[in-house]
């Protein structure tokens, strides 16, 4: 049986500490959400940062929220090349090892020795909806695309599975521009 799946464009973004935060937008500054997402509690906010790499910077770029324990930064590859950087492909949270940058903001900088990755295509599902398609946590697959002129096949899918999770996969701009933005695809158990 072929499970759909709901297809979302990740651009751009970062993650902050609480820490970080306060650096770059004041003391006591909270994110103001601007645009709530699908997952559970997650939002695009208001905030916008500065990146600056080796090369160039990358300026108004979204902050989603709420705040994490650890900032991070995802970006496209070609958008990591860009400002001179060589982005890990890793699942988010996973950070040992992948290059920095700095941060600017209205009131402050920081500088990040680490962070900058570019996101594991990956699918959210609740438990519920992954026992019905008969997957798990950390399960690989691959989703099918059929959009006329763009078809294609995502390999290396990671799926996660949370209680806090709604049913939707993420690919990033360089991954949904090969598909030609596509919003739908069937999950292939590998």
């Amino acid at each position: 049986m072929a499970h759909k799946i709901l297809v979302e464009t990740s651009a751009r973004h970062l993650h902050v500490t609480p820490e970080h935060l306060e650096i770059l937008f004041g003391k006591g500054h909270e994110l103001t959400p601007k645009k709530y997402l699908s997952q559970p509690g997650q939002f695009a906010s208001e905030e916008r940062v500065t990146i600056v790499g080796p090369k160039r910077e990358l300026k108004n770029i979204s902050i989603l929220g709420p705040c994490r324990k650890e900032t991070q930064i995802e970006l496209a590859l070609t958008e990591a090349r860009q400002i001179g950087v060589v982005a890990p492909v890793r699942e988010s949270g996973v950070l040992e090892g992948t290059p920095g940058c700095k941060l600017v903001g209205p009131a402050g900088e920081v500088e990040i020795d680490h962070g900058i990755i570019a996101a594991m295509r990956h699918i959210h599902l609740d438990p519920k909806t992954a026992e019905e398609y008969g997957l798990k946590d950390k399960d690989m697959v691959s989703v099918q695309i059929d959009k006329e002129g763009r078809a294609l096949t995502f390999g290396d899918v990671i799926v996660r599975v949370s209680e806090n999770y709604s049913p939707a996969m993420h690919i990033d701009t360089d991954e949904s521009n090969a598909c030609g933005g596509a919003t739908e695809g069937i999950i292939i158990k590998d």
